[in-house]
């Protein structure tokens, strides 16, 4: 099953040169060695001329998440944004978005309260994931925006996946470019689905089998495409070698020296490449008794295709394109 080419990343035009490694219209300041920067400059709120949206795309492929601060959007100046990098998908294709606005997804504070029960297992890598991995067509970005921040918690972490595959040895990056892996939404370990939680997955299911190593395409880079959340197995591998070789992958992508930590503040926004990176809520929002509410918009993204130039496959479900307001 494949899909129609995204609107993400598109050639620079005439318009929208090429802004090479001096931006005129942004001002980029790098967070940590791998990944991250946070920039100033444009308003968010207004639309962008080409060359400012061209060079956020050249920080984005170099960075793999941006950060802005004071950019108090609304809902619909969030599409707005989203739409100048891209095609908007469903806020999201199984747990809905927020009415009126489709191609938006609340990040509530207790939005898995009515989604799992039980005690979760808790390991280095839980929580990490990248977004909507369950899709044969994940998204090719996703753009997070604060509106209400505790005063101290709820931070978020991304990982580089460029950097954690290039760190592998040879031996295990030539293996590892070979293997492909079932992804699904189920219940985090320890704990089990709601009624709620089992019907919607039923209602409108998403799994599939992607490369473990996917190349991006308008770069050649080679990503280690592992989601901790939602990759549930390796094809073609017993279950404890499957499980070894995960819990190996999932424990070296969430290396520190591969993370950027973001504070929150009230109209900050988060952009990532959500093909090259995984990211993590810290759990300590749930000790504290301040509310977090984030809204986010993720962008259309292509079929992963591995080393062998393999595409991914959907074992159930639909592509993303595929779900809309109208089939919620």
């Amino acid at each position: 099953m494949s899909s129609a080419a995204p609107a993400f990343a598109p050639a620079p035009t005439a318009d929208a040169p090429a802004p090479g490694l001096n931006p005129r219209h942004i001002t980029i300041h790098p967070l940590t060695g791998h990944i991250g920067a946070e920039i100033e400059g444009p308003d968010l709120s207004r639309p962008l001329a080409p060359e400012a949206v061209a060079e956020i795309r050249d920080a984005l492929a170099r960075w793999k998440v941006v950060f802005f601060r004071d950019q108090p959007l609304d809902h619909a100046q969030h599409v707005a944004l989203a739409e100048a990098f891209g095609a908007p998908t469903i806020g999201h294709p199984v747990f809905g978005f927020v009415e009126g606005h489709p191609q938006i997804y609340s990040v509530a504070r207790d939005r898995f309260a009515g989604r799992h029960t039980g005690e979760p297992l808790i390991r280095p890598w839980t929580g990490w994931h990248t977004d909507v991995t369950a899709a044969v067509n994940p998204p090719a970005a996703s753009i997070l925006r604060a509106d209400v921040i505790p005063p101290y918690g709820g931070d978020t972490f991304w990982t580089n996946l460029v950097v954690a595959y290039e760190a592998l040895s040879p031996t295990l990056r030539g293996f590892v470019d070979t293997l492909r892996g079932i992804h699904s939404f189920t219940a985090p370990e320890g704990q089990a689905g709601t009624d709620d939680f089992r019907d919607k997955n039923r209602r409108r299911p998403l799994v599939s089998e992607h490369p473990l190593v996917r190349v991006i395409p308008e770069t050649g880079e080679r990503v280690l495409f592992v989601s901790p959340s939602f990759l549930k197995r390796v094809t073609g591998l017993a279950p404890r070698e499957s499980q070894q070789l995960l819990e190996l992958l999932f424990e070296h992508v969430t290396r520190p020296e591969f993370t950027v930590r973001f504070r929150w503040r009230p109209g900050s926004i988060a952009f990532w490449d959500n093909r090259t990176t995984a990211h993590l809520a810290p759990r300590d929002i749930y000790s504290l008794d301040f509310d977090r509410q984030l809204y986010r918009i993720t962008l259309k993204g292509e079929v992963p295709v591995g080393v062998d130039g393999r595409p991914s496959t959907a074992i159930d479900g639909e592509p993303l394109d595929a779900f809309s307001a109208a089939t919620a």
